[in-house]
C-alpha cells in the first residue's frame, strides 16, 4: 500500500479545495477521479499542473472496472469520496441523475473498495479508510427552537438530493457492519468559499450583485442555514481521516446560523464596499427580489459539531463574517475563472430555475 489517497470528485468545489490543501500540507500523493461535468472544473486545479503528486483521471464512479483498475494500480491507503450531484433545485427538476451518482456510484465505490481491502495484508487492512462525505440535509428540517442536528438525529430527508445522500449514508454503514469495511462518514452544513459553482446561493448572489442583476431570494428569505467555510471543512475531513474512529459519523458545522436574506444583504454591502457603483450611490440591496419558494424547502438546518471537537479537537477557525469577506473578494479577483464556468448550459439553467418563478415583492 502506497501513501496515496484516491479522491472522488476532486475537481469539484469542496474536493478541489481538499486536494489543494492536502498536497500543500502533507505531500500525500492524490489520484483524483472526476467525471468533469458542469460542476467539476479542471481549472480549479491549474496550480497543480506538472505536480507529480497529483493525477487527474477523467472517469465515472459508476464504472466498476475503472475504479478497480485505479485501486489495483495505485494501491491507496484511503478513499475520500466527495463525488456527488449536490444541487437541490437540480434534484427537483431531474432526480434520476442523483440516484445514479449518489446512490449507485457510492455502491460501486464501496463494492470495489471492499474487494481491494479484503486482499490487503493485515497491517494495511487496519490502516485503510473509506471516508464518505455527506450532508446535514439527510436529517430533514428544524423548527426555530429545535436543538441542532447531532449524529443520533433520525434521518428525514425532504428533497430528492437529500434522499439520495441518505441512501448512500446507509450503504456506507451497511458495508461496515456487514463486511467490516473501515468507513467513516461526515455530515456537513452549507459550505461556501473559493471555486464554488455559481448556481449556489453565495456565489450566485456575489456575481449578480457585481453586475447589478436581480438577486432572487426564495419565499420570505427566512430559511436558516449553518454556514461552514470550505477550508474549515477540509481541515475537519483531514482530522476524521487520520484520527476518526472506524464506523463512526461526525457532524461538521460552522457555528454560523444565518437567515438567507441576511446572507444576501451582507453580500450586497460587501460588494458595494469593494466595487461601488459608478456614481457611488446605487446600492445592491435594491436588487433583491422575492420569488416563489422552492418545493419542499427545508426551513432550518443547524449542526452540533461537539463530538468532533471533543474527540478530535476540531472547531471552525473562520467566523462567517471574515469567511464571507474572503469569499466575495476571491470571486471579484478571479473573473477569468468565473467566465470559464459560465457556459451556455449554466445560463440556461439559471434562466429555467429562476426566470419562471413568480416575483412576490420588488425589493427589501
Amino acid at each position: 500500500m502506497q501513501d496515496t489517497i484516491l479522491v472522488t470528485g476532486g475537481a469539484g468545489f469542496i474536493g478541489s479545495n481538499f486536494v489543494l490543501r492536502a498536497l500543500g500540507k502533507f505531500g500525500t500523493r492524490i489520484v483524483n477521479l472526476d467525471l468533469l461535468t458542469y460542476a467539476g472544473n479542471a481549472e480549479n486545479l491549474a496550480s497543480l499542473d506538472g505536480n507529480a503528486g497529483h493525477e487527474l483521471v477523467r472517469g465515472d464512479i459508476c464504472d466498476a472496472e475503472l475504479v478497480a483498475a485505479l485501486l489495483e494500480k495505485h494501491r491507496p491507503r484511503a478513499i475520500v469520496h466527495f463525488a456527488a450531484e449536490s444541487h437541490v433545485d437540480r434534484s427537483i427538476v431531474a432526480p434520476e441523475a442523483f440516484l445514479r451518482t449518489n446512490v449507485h456510484g457510492t455502491f460501486v465505490l464501496l463494492d470495489e473498495a471492499k474487494r481491494y481491502w479484503q486482499e490487503l495484508s493485515e497491517s494495511d487492512k487496519s490502516r485503510f479508510r473509506f471516508l464518505h462525505v455527506s450532508t446535514d440535509e439527510v436529517y430533514g428540517t428544524l423548527g426555530p427552537d429545535d436543538p441542532a442536528f447531532s449524529e443520533t438525529t433520525a434521518y428525514a430527508p425532504n428533497s430528492p438530493y437529500a434522499a439520495s445522500k441518505a441512501a448512500s449514508d446507509h450503504m456506507v454503514r451497511a458495508y461496515h457492519h456487514t463486511f467490516g469495511l473501515p468507513v467513516v462518514t461526515t455530515n456537513c452544513s452549507n459550505n461556501y468559499g473559493p471555486f464554488q459553482f455559481p448556481e449556489k446561493l453565495i456565489p450566485l448572489m456575489i456575481l449578480n450583485a457585481l453586475e447589478f442583476k436581480p438577486l432572487p431570494v426564495y419565499g420570505d428569505g427566512m430559511n436558516v442555514r449553518d454556514w461552514l467555510y470550505v477550508e474549515d471543512h477540509c481541515a475537519a475531513i483531514e482530522a476524521v481521516l487520520e484520527r476518526g474512529c472506524v464506523g463512526e459519523t461526525y457532524n461538521i458545522g460552522g457555528n454560523s446560523e444565518r437567515a438567507n436574506i441576511d446572507v444576501v444583504t451582507t453580500i450586497c454591502d460587501l460588494v458595494d464596499e469593494m466595487r461601488p457603483s459608478a456614481d457611488g450611490r446605487r446600492r445592491r440591496r435594491s436588487l433583491i427580489i422575492y420569488v416563489a419558494d422552492r418545493l419542499g424547502h427545508d426551513r432550518r438546518y443547524a449542526v452540533n459539531a461537539a463530538k468532533l471537537k471533543q474527540e478530535l479537537g476540531w472547531e471552525p477557525a473562520e467566523r462567517f463574517e471574515s469567511g464571507l469577506r474572503k469569499t466575495v473578494r476571491w470571486y471579484l479577483e478571479n473573473s477569468d475563472w468565473v467566465e470559464s464556468v459560465r457556459t451556455g448550459a449554466y445560463r440556461e439553467w439559471i434562466d429555467r430555475n429562476y426566470g419562471g418563478r413568480p416575483v412576490f415583492l420588488d425589493s427589501v
